[in-house]
């Protein structure tokens, strides 16, 4: 008779966030993985890029996270000092721990050095939004999410370009996989929540009035001064026409108190300053807005599946879906680009736009199927938890 087959111990992932755009890409996936305790240890290492409760601990419990097991603690900094704290700590945990795989999203300075230590000591390497590119070195993003993509084993891609765009760039096929935007995934999830809150009415009182939501925080738009007038004054052409709800991140607050800008915006009633939002009660203002303007990446998605028009504050876009889709627009800092298509927006009627195919709120579950093939075969090999 054959021996028992001995059973495996479980896969131990290191799930990675670090700002507040990755928790909920990370939320789906590590909720995936502790509902699979037998196949999955999932370990949640928040590095502290983000730190304050709107822009961190706010998403964790509005996305039913667990508590980080591990938090790094790295702070603010220039980009330089960011990487390197996060590169030297995150490497002592390596170490310590010795993970299967570490699972890394988006574009952010600690993706980059995350990925960077793994590859210096062996662990495997997953990396969650893969293949995006805007083509504009200029942005940091861009740089991490190129040289993340050369230090990955397995690459998730969001939609079909960026396959192209990896596969351009001389990627394996094999490591390459079309997942889907698990981005979406959390917004699925949550949406009915967000939508019992009703913020625009009940904590803004704007009942049915037509509104904007307005963000603004990339570098390149806030740390220029000259840049920051002009888009102000987009903002200001737009206020003549609709009610704008401004949920100000703090380098941006930062940025506007250094300029003497802030006090423009707030002599200005049809453009309300709020603190930064958690996810959920952001999600209920954007949801029953009439438009957003914005130079994130992640909100265009979200208008997208919401089927709300998007203005988006950039010349270039590493999400063309967004664009391809009809709903997002690129204006740069032009108000003469910006003020006819705040205008298309306040006229359109009748239902909202059908989110693209395939944000069907699985991409977690595919890259979990893909992990874990990845995994076993590793583990079979002899090649698992060896670091140098």
């Amino acid at each position: 008779m054959a021996a028992a087959r001995t059973k495996s111990r479980p896969f131990t992932v290191f799930n990675v966030v670090a700002a507040r755009p990755n928790f909920p890409k990370v939320a789906p996936i590590d909720r995936a993985m502790r509902a699979r305790p037998d196949r999955f240890r999932s370990v949640l290492v928040h590095t502290g890029q983000h730190y304050d409760f709107a822009m961190s601990d706010a998403f964790i419990q509005d996305l039913g996270m667990p508590a980080p097991e591990h938090h790094l603690g790295v702070g603010s900094g220039s980009h330089a000092e960011q990487t390197a704290e996060a590169l030297k700590r995150f490497e002592l945990l390596l170490l310590a721990d010795r993970p299967d795989l570490v699972l890394v999203v988006g574009d952010v300075n600690s993706t980059l050095a995350c990925a960077l230590a793994c590859s210096k000591v062996g662990v495997p390497v997953a990396h969650v939004e893969a293949g995006l590119r805007s083509f504009d070195r200029a942005m940091p993003e861009e740089v991490n999410r190129i040289v993340t993509d050369v230090l990955s084993d397995l690459l998730f891609v969001t939609e079909p370009v960026g396959v192209r765009y990896l596969r351009a760039e001389g990627v394996a096929k094999s490591k390459i996989h079309l997942a889907g935007d698990v981005m979406i995934d959390s917004l699925r999830a949550s949406l009915p929540r967000a939508r019992e809150m009703a913020v625009a009415k009940k904590e803004l009182g704007l009942g049915d009035t037509p509104y904007a939501v307005l963000t603004m925080h990339r570098p390149a738009n806030v740390d220029d001064p000259a840049r920051l007038a002009r888009l102000l004054d987009l903002v200001e052409a737009a206020a003549k026409l609709v009610t704008i709800v401004f949920p100000v991140h703090p380098r941006t607050k930062k940025r506007l108190e250094e300029t003497g800008l802030a006090s423009r915006l707030a002599a200005n009633p049809n453009v309300r300053l709020v603190d930064p939002l958690g996810y959920l009660r952001f999600l209920s203002l954007l949801d029953r807005a009439a438009l957003a303007i914005t130079d994130s990446g992640g909100v265009p998605e979200e208008c997208t599946f919401l089927g709300i028009p998007c203005i988006t504050l950039r010349e270039t876009t590493e999400r063309p879906l967004t664009v391809e889709h009809g709903i997002n627009t690129l204006v740069g800092d032009s108000a003469k680009k910006a003020i006819p298509a705040v205008k298309k927006a306040l006229a359109r009627k009748g239902a909202r736009k059908a989110p693209p195919r395939g944000w069907d709120g699985k991409a977690a579950l595919r890259i979990l199927k893909v992990i874990e093939r990845f995994l076993a075969a590793r583990r079979k090999s002899g090649n698992a938890g060896k670091l140098s």
